[in-house]
């Protein structure tokens, strides 16, 4: 029964920052565009609170 509920509110849950910054950066498409998202974050994109 427990079993179920977590897997359930892992599927529900948002990802967290460092989860969303690496699948940001995976998207790359070659090494110019990593160094400029690599840039977006050192700004702080996934920081800022809404």
């Amino acid at each position: 029964m427990f079993n179920h509920l977590k897997k359930i509110s892992r599927a529900l849950r948002a990802p967290s920052i460092e989860e969303r910054e690496a699948q940001y950066l995976g998207g790359a498409v070659d090494r110019i565009d990593l160094e400029y998202r690599q840039r977006q974050i050192d700004r702080g994109l996934f920081r800022r609170t809404f």
